[in-house]
């Protein structure tokens, strides 16, 4: 196994298989592209399958990077290097776990240039994975912005009719945070001499550079997450882009944030992370609340989903910055369950939309006596959504508001606000759709969900509540590396000083109590 690289085959298998597609196959004709679409899909499901040996092969007690592949690239310490540990890791499973499933949602809707959608969702999905394993700055940073093209290429070709002005307002808002990123990198490698992650989350930097560094990946992050107020490019990116494109932000894009928020923010940069801290819980509490107000006000259904997005995503980020390991498994927690949850909810909304061609909320009413399957399938991701006990979403809810809470109760009050306006939002939703009479003369003959749907959603369900009801699976992968991450930032914080004494208090009683 060690001599395996199992992280370089996982990363880029989906782009062989795009080689694959653009050299062999041409599309002239129906079947031609029947044969694009069983080469993606089948290269996305052997991907999923090779990944899988990652979570069977993991060690669990250990917070040392594993599966580490490292090899001479640039020159001046800056190499391909490639590892996992039980942060990232997750989120390679999730990436890999979610593209089959965008192909087959788009398995009859994407008719035409069906060979470049394919090749771009191949290539999108090899620089997802790849940010989730790069032990490099240089290699993350190639793959962070690499992925922007495909998924700017997938919503502005194959998007709404107003697909042009989103792809742009995307590419432009998150390469625009992402410059700034650059040149942090090029600060730490002038600072530290070299650009290995692992290396660096050793390293002192200076806590006046500290704060420079900390606000350029911020600029980054916050745009990709997005917390408010850089978030106003989500919405029309959700109502544009296909069903499948929405399913790939909100389930995997936006986790790049919340990722990079935790691996370089907070692990990196422990001084200004400590300072920054009321900076984020304000800007997060606004977010849940004000979003939430929002999604209220909507038409759209993918905007509503896109505003509810933005706030569960707030949880996150006051979660990582509560700076305890509650708060920061709880984010780990939301950020994968959201990632199926909203993934979910998005694909709900494309089985409709389908049908009827409008995502307008008005357009709809009375669905359950049609499509009762579709009613209750619906049902379950709303309701994982709002965070009910026994679904994915109350894990994650819970243990970030009880982080929050060991730091700011005021914060974690006006959080915990967020939970009932989601139940209001969701539910207002689920009502206007799902239940009344079924009144208007076009839905009197709409279907009930087909077979495909129902193999795309049903997986989808069984995690949802296998992990509301025993989410131990996730946090025996986790656990070891979050408390390996809390323990070195307040080792650093008490070394620079500025660790609050009743932390250090529990701290020094916890290892007196060890010792014994």
């Amino acid at each position: 196994m060690s001599d395996w690289p199992i992280l370089s085959i996982v990363t880029f298998l989906p782009t062989i298989g795009a080689i694959f597609i653009l050299l062999l196959i041409k599309e002239d004709n129906e079947q031609s592209k029947n044969n694009i679409r069983n080469i993606a899909f089948l290269t996305t499901g052997v991907t999923f399958l090779v990944s899988l040996i990652l979570w069977v092969s993991f060690d669990t007690t250990t917070a040392e990077m594993q599966f580490v592949e490292n090899a001479q690239w640039l020159g001046g310490n800056i190499n391909y290097k490639m590892g996992v540990d039980g942060i990232s890791m997750l989120f390679v499973i999730l990436t890999t776990f979610l593209l089959p499933f965008c192909l087959l949602a788009s398995w009859k809707t994407v008719k035409n240039n069906v060979k470049e959608f394919m090749i771009a969702f191949l290539l999108l999905e090899t620089f997802l994975i790849g940010v989730f394993s790069s032990l490099d700055l240089v290699i993350f940073y190639i793959f962070f912005e690499g992925g922007l093209i495909p998924l700017y290429l997938i919503i502005g070709i194959w998007g709404g009719k107003n697909r042009v002005y989103a792809s742009f307002k995307f590419f432009l808002f998150t390469l625009a945070g992402s410059v700034l990123m650059l040149l942090a990198i090029m600060a730490i490698y002038w600072d530290a001499g070299t650009t290995d992650i692992v290396e660096l989350l050793k390293h002192d930097f200076p806590a006046e550079m500290q704060t420079w560094l900390w606000l350029a990946f911020f600029a980054s992050f916050a745009v990709k997450m997005p917390m408010w107020p850089f978030h106003t490019w989500l919405p029309d990116a959700h109502v544009q882009a296909p069903t499948a494109g929405s399913v790939i932000l909100a389930g995997l894009s936006l986790k790049m944030g919340g990722y990079g928020f935790i691996r370089f923010s907070f692990a990196m940069f422990p001084e200004a992370s400590s300072d920054m801290q009321m900076f984020v819980f304000v800007l997060s509490a606004i977010a849940i609340i004000y979003t939430s107000l929002v999604a209220m006000m909507q038409k759209d259904m993918k905007k509503l989903i896109a505003y509810s997005s933005v706030a569960h995503m707030a949880y996150v980020t006051a979660g990582i910055f509560a700076a305890n390991a509650m708060g920061v498994q709880g984010a780990i927690f939301q950020m994968l369950s959201h990632g199926i949850v909203s993934s979910a909810l998005f694909l709900c909304v494309g089985v409709i939309y389908d049908r009827m061609h409008t995502r307008e909320i008005a357009a709809y009413g009375g669905l359950v006596h049609r499509m009762p399957f579709y009613a209750v399938i619906f049902m379950i991701f709303t309701m994982a959504n709002v965070g009910l006990p026994g679904t994915s979403g109350f894990v994650g809810e819970v243990l970030t508001l009880a982080g929050i809470f060991q730091v700011n109760t005021t914060i974690a009050m006006l959080a915990t606000s967020g939970v009932i306006l989601s139940a209001g939002y969701a539910l207002w939703l689920y009502r206007r759709v799902i239940f009344g009479d079924l009144s208007k003369e076009s839905l009197r003959d709409i279907l009930d969900m087909d077979k495909r749907e129902k193999y795309i959603l049903v997986p989808m369900i069984a995690l949802t509540i296998f992990f509301g009801f025993y989410p131990k699976p996730i946090f025996d992968i986790t656990s070891v590396s979050v408390d390996n991450l809390i323990e070195n930032h307040r080792q650093d914080l008490d070394k620079a000083g500025k660790l609050p004494d009743d932390i250090r208090v529990k701290a020094t009683a916890s290892v007196t109590a060890a010792k014994h």
